[in-house]
């Protein structure tokens, strides 16, 4: 593995996707994913209930064997919800679904990275819990070079598979790294100081999230409500972290 790609030295660091993430966590003490929407937004809404949420790539048979493996619900597409079954990524459904003690939320994108991250703690960061996020991290001794933070923004798709870097995931790490350095973390690799610019150079980053690819996708396709939701910022305590395979409050 080349050194310069791990961002060595600062405390802080940046990267995008499933691969950025492989790159950064045999190198860091702590992963948090970034998955605005609507993965990490998800995980906070289902925590906040009281669930402890599984993370799974992928919305197919196994995941379903996956489900019944572990007594847990498993999370449909935003358009399959049942009475029976009204658990999906989406966080609006989420906040309408009656609490279940464990839930599988399948996501190709914050899901892959959790599962990257190897003996590195897992935090699911997003802009409701951004402040949250940063002072649980500032607390514990994390964003120094001794215990670096690697900050993966999860992007998405393009029909090719390929990564496509997206906005609202670079505003929701931007938050937590903003929060990290009124925080005294000063030890920021080029990458997150200029994640954290965009954050702070944003006059209002609910409007240009709900103006952006992602945004307008999601609202012209029935979803705005999830939008609105997730360009909430810091509007919970939850601190989700994977434990035993679960994130749950920490």
């Amino acid at each position: 593995m080349t050194d310069w790609y791990l961002q060595q030295g600062h405390g802080i660091r940046f990267e995008w996707g499933p691969t950025g993430a492989q790159r950064l966590a045999p190198d860091v003490a702590c992963l948090v994913v970034v998955d605005v929407l609507s993965f990490t937004t998800s995980v906070t809404v289902a925590v906040e209930s009281g669930t402890r949420v599984l993370p799974y790539p992928w919305r197919d048979d196994t995941a379903l064997s996956f489900a019944r493996a572990h007594a847990a619900e498993l999370a449909v597409g935003r358009r399959k919800t049942t009475p029976a079954s009204p658990w999906s990524l989406s966080p609006a459904a989420l906040l309408k679904a009656p609490s279940t003690p464990r839930l599988v939320l399948p996501s190709p994108n914050g899901s892959a990275i959790a599962a990257a991250a190897g003996d590195a703690t897992v935090v699911a960061g997003c802009l409701r819990n951004a402040q949250a996020v940063a002072r649980w991290l500032a607390a514990r001794g994390y964003g120094t070079p001794d215990r670096p933070i690697g900050m993966i923004a999860a992007g998405e798709r393009w029909p090719d598979g390929s990564l496509r870097p997206a906005l609202e995931d670079m505003y929701g790490a931007g938050a937590i790294i903003a929060e990290l350095s009124e925080q005294g973390a000063d030890s920021l690799s080029p990458e997150a100081a200029a994640v954290r610019s965009s954050f702070r150079g944003t006059a209002d980053v609910a409007e240009a999230v709900a103006d952006s690819s992602s945004g307008l996708e999601l609202a012209l396709d029935g979803f705005a409500d999830d939008v609105e939701i997730a360009t909430e910022l810091d509007t919970t305590s939850v601190v989700p972290v994977l434990t035993n395979g679960a994130f749950r409050d920490c």
